[in-house]
Parts: structure tokens; C-alpha cells; sequence
């Protein structure tokens, strides 16, 4: 008996061992699948513009340059894009987590009326296509005056229902007997949300924060149904323009593919560099905010 069952756990730990690997070489395949592209814009950014026009994937140099990026500064002035984006994501991203945590903290109120209907009707906002709204998110930013201007980007998709549910997952998380013990002590609302439940909730913010900057940084939707001047456009639809000048027929203004690439990068760059400050808050953050009932 003793040999069989030596027999079986060797066999098992065998099996395991055999679907770690193709676990491993599954993950290492995703992985160069998932690099290759975004090595491609990179080798393509860094190299000249006649070399940048050959033709399928290039994954390494023939000649290294950084003219597209000269390109992109001088020529196709990328520099107001930039900046339109920088305070267009950063004021909304910062005024959407502060009204995300708001909205959760309220919806953890075990006394608050109609909790359960309240929360379905926030995640059923989440069932709604974005695109079907355009028509009517265009006429509403005219009539208030709100096409090409910073309040008009600010504002529109300043609530997201994903962000305050996370944050009320985290919420709950929570003892509820701290806020209940800080109510004795003579707390008020606010200082128990400022004081007990934002110092411990660090994560599910910094969650909340990289994700909705993501989103907003990344915005082409918005940008696009209420900007029609180039002079408040933002970064994703300046590249847009490039692009779409980029294939026209005309052969006039055309824009070299190594610029284009280099504009890309560029674009990825903050959000590659936030994500290294926030990456240890972003994990747990997500795990526990994903999964909490």
C-alpha cells in the first residue's frame, strides 16, 4: 500500500508540475504577444522617417534616430495637447474620486432608504453603452455654451458608477464600529469620512485615482462629440488627426510614420510613470474591490 500511494503522489505531483509549465509557457507567450506591439511603436519612433515607412513588423534598428520626436514638437506642436489633457485629466480625475468616495461612503449607511434600489440603479449606469449617448451629450454641452472649453471636458464624465462601487466595496470592508465609536465620541459625518474611513481606504483610492486618469488620459469619446477647435484638442485626438492627415489622398501635410509612433509613446509616457508610484496600492486595491460583496 505504501508503493501505490508513493505511486499516486508521484504521479500528482507530476501532473502539477506539468501544468505549471504549460502555465508558464502560456504567460511567457502572452507576454511577448502583449510586448511586441509596443516594442514596434518604440524601435519605429526611434528610427527615420524613410525607415519607418518599410513595410510589416520592425523589431529592431537599421538606423537610429530621434527626428520623429523633433517632428512632434516643432512641426505638429503636440505641446498644447499635452497640456490640455494634463489639467482636462487631472482636475476631473481628482474631483471624480473625491465624489466616487462620497457616493460610497453613503451607500455603506446600514440606515440609508432604498440602499438596494440605489445601488442597482448605480450599476445599471454601467450597462450603458457610452456611445449611444453622444447625440444627446453633444446637444446638452451646446445649449449650455459648454463645446471647446476646459469645464465642458472637466465635467462631462465626472461620475463613473464602476468607481463608486468600487469604493463602496471598500468601504465595506470596513468595521462599521469605528464610525460608530467615532459617533459617540461626537464625530460628525464628515470628520468620521475624513478622519476613519479616507486614511484606511489609501488603496481603493490610488484604484480608483490610476484607473479613472487612465480612462480620462486615454478619452477620445468626449473629446471629440464637443471639440471642434484644434486648439482645445486633446492628446488622444490630436493623434487622431495626425492619423486620419496622415491617410488622406492628398499627399499634402503628410506626416512621417516615425512621428506618429513617437507621439504615441510620448502619450504612454505619464501614464507609464504614475503607474510605478501607485502599482503597490493598484493590486490590492483591485482584489479587495472586486471581489467584496
Amino acid at each position: 500500500m505504501k508503493k501505490v500511494r508513493y505511486r499516486e503522489g508521484h504521479l500528482v505531483s507530476e501532473l502539477n508540475r506539468a501544468q505549471k509549465c504549460v502555465m508558464i509557457m502560456f504567460l511567457i507567450l502572452e507576454g511577448i504577444l502583449t510586448f511586441l506591439p509596443m516594442w514596434n511603436v518604440i524601435v519605429v519612433s526611434t528610427t527615420t522617417a524613410l525607415e519607418s515607412t518599410r513595410s510589416g513588423v520592425v523589431l529592431w534598428w537599421r538606423e537610429f534616430s530621434l527626428e520623429g520626436f523633433e517632428y512632434v514638437f516643432k512641426v505638429s506642436k503636440l505641446g498644447r495637447p499635452f497640456f490640455n489633457s494634463l489639467i482636462v485629466t487631472t482636475v476631473g480625475t481628482v474631483i471624480q474620486v473625491f465624489l466616487s468616495s462620497i457616493a460610497g461612503y453613503v451607500l455603506v449607511q446600514p440606515n440609508l432608504p432604498f440602499r438596494g434600489v440605489i445601488t442597482s440603479f448605480v450599476m445599471l449606469t454601467m450597462m450603458i453603452p457610452g456611445d449611444l449617448t453622444m447625440i444627446s451629450i453633444y446637444q446638452l454641452n451646446r445649449d449650455l455654451s459648454l463645446l471647446n472649453t476646459y469645464s465642458g471636458l472637466i465635467i462631462n464624465g465626472l461620475i463613473s458608477g464602476f468607481s463608486i462601487m468600487l469604493m463602496r466595496n471598500y468601504f465595506e470592508s470596513i468595521s462599521y464600529t469605528l464610525a460608530e465609536a467615532a459617533r459617540i465620541d461626537g464625530a460628525s459625518e464628515l470628520r468620521i469620512f475624513a478622519g476613519v474611513f479616507i486614511p484606511i481606504s489609501l488603496p481603493g483610492l490610488a484604484t480608483v485615482f490610476f484607473m479613472e486618469y487612465a480612462g480620462k488620459w486615454n478619452s477620445i469619446t468626449i473629446p471629440a462629440a464637443i471639440l471642434t477647435k484644434e486648439a482645445m484638442y486633446t492628446l488622444p485626438l490630436k493623434l487622431k488627426a495626425m492619423i486620419l492627415t496622415t491617410s488622406s489622398v492628398s499627399g499634402t501635410a503628410q506626416i512621417p510614420d516615425n512621428a506618429i509612433m513617437a507621439a504615441i509613446v510620448i502619450s504612454a509616457v505619464p501614464l507609464l510613470l504614475f503607474y510605478v508610484f501607485v502599482q503597490r496600492f493598484l493590486l490590492s486595491g483591485l482584489n479587495l474591490g472586486a471581489t467584496k460583496e
